[in-house]
């Protein structure tokens, strides 16, 4: 009986002890879920994305992505709600203008992006990109880029063309294109401009201030805005706007008078492309950039971002999906959710061979490339000598720059008195 009750008690402890060295490795190797924020709700979308991270889990065996998907619209929204409630989650997509928000709320975990972004290549990026998701002190990056659009001159080569005109220089020449194809009385325009109360109004005009010097801000970050350049800018944007559409000109008005031939040429962002390309005129259209004392490309950034504050295993997990997804073939499968109308930001995509298959991407020719390659001419109000200042976002926010372009062009008030109208409102805004 006494033998019997220790070989009992020895296959206990025996079992207890495996148990605890199972339980040890278990804890080493246990999975770890993250949450990955985006705005791709689309079916479409969703199912590259599921793909994605399918492929990373796969080669990740021990960690999980939980997905969450929201609205563009309620994007912005929805992350100041997780962070108040500290449920912020691991991974996020952000634009390059919100994401100086949650830099100086200090939401990110920068040198966990800096550590993705040199792991990846940072040679890799072009040099634009880079610059459009720099921090202030230009020491470290609030996302890494993944894919963006760029905005300038859409023109339609055979319209030019039947009136003796090329590609658009400089500021001159898009002026005189303009006046020659304006024709009131039958309704034809010379240039689609945005003029509404809206951000592609701003957008636009900020190419053609910066083209000319003119920013924002100064090199110490004191506001600019009332500046002889900026005068001689608002002065050309509002003569350029006497040769578009009457009304408040937004995106819809924008695209559909390009579409339809009312305009030979219009300011929009490559988005437009997918409709070129479905109409098959993808031969006939050309892209010029804003220019006059220097050449000035508006562009966004679309970039992954880390939370700060998280665990150390959660914060590797999440600095791993982030590597992942630069590995040119999964950026190039990101991008090519919308062909076209995304553009890559990263070169080895641009060289990438399913990239440049793609249909929509190969029908527009050497152009696709033109336009990628423009990356490297991103200019930005409040990026100055490469300084990329956070306290643009509470000047874009405050809607005073859309509010300048509408009041100067479709309500046809004075240059002067409108500038000095938009820097009491911007100071306002940067003072609360």
């Amino acid at each position: 009986m006494i033998k019997k009750g220790l070989s009992l008690l020895i296959i206990i402890l025996l079992l207890t002890l495996v148990t605890g060295c199972g339980s040890n490795s278990g804890s080493e190797d246990r999975e770890t879920t993250i949450r990955f924020m985006h705005s791709s709700v689309e079916q479409e979308r969703l199912a590259v994305i599921n793909k994605l991270v399918e492929k990373f889990e796969k080669e990740n065996s021990t960690i999980k992505i939980k997905q969450i998907p929201v609205q563009e619209d309620s994007f912005n929204t929805k992350v100041v709600t997780l962070a108040s409630a500290g449920e912020l989650p691991e991974v996020i997509e952000v634009g390059q203008d919100y994401a100086k928000v949650m830099d100086q709320d200090q939401l990110i975990d920068k040198n966990a992006v800096e550590r993705a972004i040199n792991k990846s290549g940072k040679n890799n990026y072009y040099e634009g990109a880079l610059n459009l998701v720099k921090t202030e002190d230009g020491k470290n990056y609030t996302g890494l880029p993944i894919s963006g659009w760029v905005q300038g001159i859409w023109y339609n080569k055979e319209m030019l063309a039947s009136k003796g005109f090329d590609e658009p220089k400089n500021w001159n020449e898009v002026m005189e294109i303009a006046k020659a194809f304006t024709d009131g009385k039958h309704k034809k325009y010379g240039i689609a401009l945005p003029t509404a109360e809206s951000n592609i109004s701003e957008q636009s005009f900020s190419q053609f201030a910066l083209s000319n010097g003119a920013n924002i801000l100064n090199a110490k970050g004191d506001l600019n805005l009332n500046s002889t350049k900026m005068k001689e800018s608002l002065a050309y944007y509002k003569k350029l706007a006497h040769y578009t559409m009457p009304g408040s000109n937004d995106t819809t008005e924008i695209k559909d008078a390009f579409m339809n031939g009312t305009v030979p040429m219009a300011i929009y962002s490559t988005y437009i492309l997918p409709a070129v390309y479905q109409e098959g005129n993808a031969d006939n259209i050309g892209f010029a950039i804003p220019t006059q004392e220097k050449t000035s490309v508006f562009g966004t950034v679309s970039a992954l971002t880390v939370s700060s504050g998280l665990e150390n295993k959660e914060k590797k997990a999440a600095e791993k999906f982030l590597e992942f997804m630069s590995k040119p073939e999964n950026t190039t499968n990101w991008v090519l959710m919308s062909p076209g109308g995304a553009q890559p930001v990263n070169k080895k995509v641009t060289e990438n061979k399913d990239y440049q298959s793609n249909k929509v991407v190969k029908s527009f020719g050497n152009l696709s490339n033109e336009i990628a390659a423009s990356f490297n001419n991103i200019q930005a109000f409040g990026l100055v000598d490469g300084k990329n200042f956070s306290k643009t976002a509470n000047i874009t926010s405050s809607g005073a720059l859309p509010r300048l372009v509408n009041e100067t062009t479709v309500g046809n008030k004075k240059v002067k008195d409108e500038l000095q109208k938009a820097e009491t409102a911007i100071q306002g805004a940067l003072e609360n």
